[in-house]
């Protein structure tokens, strides 16, 4: 098989891809999981769509401020036993976290600047896919509504050899609109 004809088997596979109806799911949980134990217990935690792995990241994170070594042992979980997070992952979460711990909370329904992103209950995180998810093949992309941010973060999956999906890399921690509480007081009069 020549160049050519892989370039055009390659854009074949984009254009089918790009066909596809989109999904929205949203994935609800009652609770924040306070150990591991509880977390894996989960029915998300079977692992067998993208969706569920990309909502049990946020519930991760959401751990982070009251328990680092659990929320770095539930990302591990979500990762594989084959990839467990390294030391400068852990730092980049945890530099994430120092002026910005509310924003994992954003990814759940209701949470907003406004309230401070507050939740509401059941947490309920709203996860998409759209026409680029799934260009390569075992992999999806998926996005992530926040109620701090226009537009929708990115998280990556893989499905491994046991079909389960797993986090490959995520971009949910990046910034969002602050809270009144935590914007200087000059920003606050001027609003």
């Amino acid at each position: 098989m020549g160049l050519l004809e892989n370039i055009k088997n390659v854009v074949s596979d984009v254009s089918k891809t790009a066909q596809t109806e989109t999904k929205e799911v949203d994935v609800v949980f009652d609770r924040i999981p306070e150990t591991l134990e509880d977390f894996t217990s989960l029915p998300q935690a079977e692992l067998s769509t993208p969706f569920d792995t990309a909502a049990l990241t946020v519930l991760a994170l959401c751990v982070y401020p009251k328990d680092k070594d659990l929320c770095f042992a539930m990302l591990d979980f979500l990762r594989g036993e084959s990839r467990p997070m390294n030391n400068v992952e852990k730092h980049l979460i945890a530099d994430h976290f120092q002026a910005q711990s509310y924003v994992p909370r954003s990814y759940f329904d209701g949470a907003t600047p406004v309230n401070g992103y507050t939740p509401e209950e059941p947490y309920t995180v709203r996860v998409s896919d759209d026409q680029l998810s799934y260009v390569t093949k075992g992999h999806a992309t998926l996005n992530l509504k926040s109620g701090g941010a226009e537009s929708p973060r990115k998280i990556n999956l893989r499905k491994g050899e046991d079909d389960k999906w797993y986090l490959w890399e995520q971009f949910l921690l990046v910034g969002i609109e602050e809270p009144p509480e935590k914007k200087p007081i000059i920003e606050r009069i001027g609003s």
